[in-house]
């Protein structure tokens, strides 16, 4: 995988400028972004106390009122007599019974027209009596029955679980509407008051919580006692707070301000939506908003302007001096360019190029003359070994008057020197070196007729195919000279054929025979890349030929030596067509 960033790129310009801008400019709009945050804040602990101030003092009259309620209830408890016949069994004397709840009802039902609440009510454990006073009869004569009945119920549970929740004002559900209770206990009779929950919540019809809030009232269990579906929708979360407010919701964001009741086991809570809170911020808000998103466009701009300028021409300055260094002499530079800086260095650039154009011309030139002639020079080392053997070689034969070998040894001779004595040109085809080792190793028969054999093939393919000169005859020279011996025969093999490999097609090479093979240390110094020349002179055929392949392919040819056991050497060379 390729990495996005490398190490040299912390160092260039465009980083070190990106850096800079952003160092500049970085701290500017994080204290903008603070300063908005901070102006945000501020406005919601500024509306959160205004509204915490107002449920305060909503709730103070809520329970002031409730208040006189308690204590109405606890003098009508302690000063009327009635009560003490509702304690008694109604069969005991049903006339003063009936007479002592009708009074009580009367009086009950009187006080209500006073008071802002809903119901009074009396209620006779012994006579399992409920006793109810409406503030407005009428209204309410379609559901008192049931009323009645839930009621009824509500204050038998309180008789048999006193620790229940109706000694406070507290949350009860009649005829599908909500209503505070409050239930007192005098003797052996209950009493108590009901009011709607509407009618509480009245006060706080003059709280501004904008049209997208509402203020409700939760019962002791934190559940609201109206709007359950409106909270529940918006993910609103109304536990008791820790703090002054919270800004809850999930898609829409809302601020929950409460207050709990001194006088009863309900709290409550004001939901506001806290867009229409930072709507109400002053358009410094809106003014630091503009001056980020300007910086930002500042940024951008200066950025791109920097790049025009600068970072553009350093990068085609950098890409040109890549490409020179890669050895594409001939790249040049646009002179004309946004600063005058950039001109001069475009046009030193393309003055420098053009020297070194020229230079490694010139360079290459004399190289290549000095390499041929370093050629020629090898290949004219090859030569002498040859000459005194073959003269030797017709001394023995005019000796012994054999005459029709010396000339068909006449003619092997003719055309060994004829392509020795060809001009010494870097390669030849295949062809005519095979042609010209048969010639020196039928030369050699006549000097070996017993102890010397050979075997040569050559691919139909590769026939045309250029090869160096005196290539394969030097390790034929070199396999006569050391593993043709008077004691056993030897036979040398010379084969070439196509070799396809993973790097493509190429021509393998390969003079082996089966003599006694290298030594050792040759093998061991020629692996080593160490010199084999002796001060004898010794190895000068395998010296030549590595040094001219090093010269001729430039590394795109490989030669190997092994035993196997004879002698053995592959070289493989690309294939050069005719």
């Amino acid at each position: 995988m390729m990495r996005l960033w490398r190490r040299s790129d912390f160092h260039s310009i465009r980083f070190k400028i990106i850096i800079g801008l952003l160092i500049v400019v970085t701290p500017i709009l994080f204290l903008l972004m603070y300063n908005n945050l901070y102006s945000v804040q501020l406005v919601r602990n500024q509306v959160a106390q205004s509204n915490k101030n107002m449920l305060h003092l909503y709730m103070g009259l809520i329970d002031k009122e409730l208040e006189g309620i308690d204590d109405y209830l606890f003098r009508f408890a302690t000063e009327e007599t009635g009560f003490l016949y509702l304690e008694r069994s109604e069969t005991e004397d049903p006339d003063l019974y009936n007479l002592a709840k009708y009074q009580l009802y009367q009086q009950l039902y009187s006080d209500t027209g006073s008071a802002s609440l809903d119901y009074y009510f009396l209620y006779s454990p012994a006579n399992r009596d409920l006793v109810l006073a409406p503030k407005n009869q009428a209204a309410e004569s379609r559901n008192l029955d049931m009323i009645r009945q839930r009621l009824n119920a509500a204050v038998e549970n309180q008789q048999v679980n006193p620790t229940s929740r109706y000694w406070k004002w507290s949350s009860l559900e009649l005829g599908g509407k909500t209503y505070l209770i409050r239930l007192f206990k005098s003797g052996n009779v209950y009493v108590g008051a009901l009011i709607n929950y509407d009618r509480v919540m009245s006060a706080l019809d003059e709280l501004d919580l904008e049209a997208s809030g509402l203020a409700v009232m939760l019962d002791r269990n934190e559940q609201p006692m109206e709007g359950a579906d409106w909270i529940a929708a918006r993910h609103i979360n109304v536990l008791p707070l820790q703090e002054d407010y919270r800004v809850t919701g999930d898609v829409e964001r809302f601020m929950v301000i409460q207050e709990q009741s001194g006088r009863g086991d309900f709290a409550l809570a004001a939901i506001l939506s806290d867009r229409s809170i930072v709507e109400k911020l002053p358009y410094k808000r809106r003014m630091i908003v503009l001056i980020v998103l300007g910086t930002g466009f500042v940024l951008l701009g200066a950025w791109l302007f920097l790049r025009r300028i600068v970072l553009i021409p350093v990068y085609r300055l950098m890409v040109a001096m890549r490409r020179l260094r890669e050895g594409r002499l001939d790249t040049r530079m646009d002179v004309g360019s946004t600063s005058l800086e950039f001109e001069l260095m475009n046009e030193s650039f393309n003055s420098m190029a053009s020297q070194i154009e020229r230079l490694k011309i010139d360079i290459y030139e004399e190289q290549l003359l000095t390499k041929r002639a370093e050629l020629k020079h090898l290949q004219l080392q090859i030569n002498p070994h040859f000459y005194l053997n073959s003269l030797n070689t017709f001394y023995y034969l005019a000796e012994d008057n054999k005459g029709d070998v010396i000339k068909e040894l006449s003619l092997s001779l003719i055309r060994y020197f004829r392509f020795m004595f060809r001009g010494h040109s870097d390669f030849v085809s295949v062809r005519d070196e095979i042609e010209h080792v048969r010639n020196y190793l039928r030369i050699q028969a006549f000097r070996f007729p017993e102890q010397m054999k050979y075997e040569i093939t050559a691919a139909e393919e590769l026939l045309d195919a250029r090869i160096p000169p005196l290539l394969v005859q030097t390790f034929v020279e070199n396999a006569i000279k050391h593993a043709v011996t008077l004691d056993q025969p030897v036979t040398i093999f010379v084969t070439i054929r196509r070799l396809t490999d993973a790097d493509g097609e190429s021509m393998l090479v390969r003079i082996y025979d089966d003599g006694s093979g290298f030594p050792e240390e040759v093998i061991r110094k020629f692996e080593e890349g160490s010199n084999l020349l002796t001060e004898s002179g010794e190895r000068i055929g395998i010296w030549n030929a590595k040094q001219r392949l090093s010269l001729l392919y430039a590394g795109r040819a490989s030669m190997a030596i092994s035993n196997s056991p004879g002698a053995d050497i592959r070289i493989q060379l690309p294939i050069r067509a005719e």
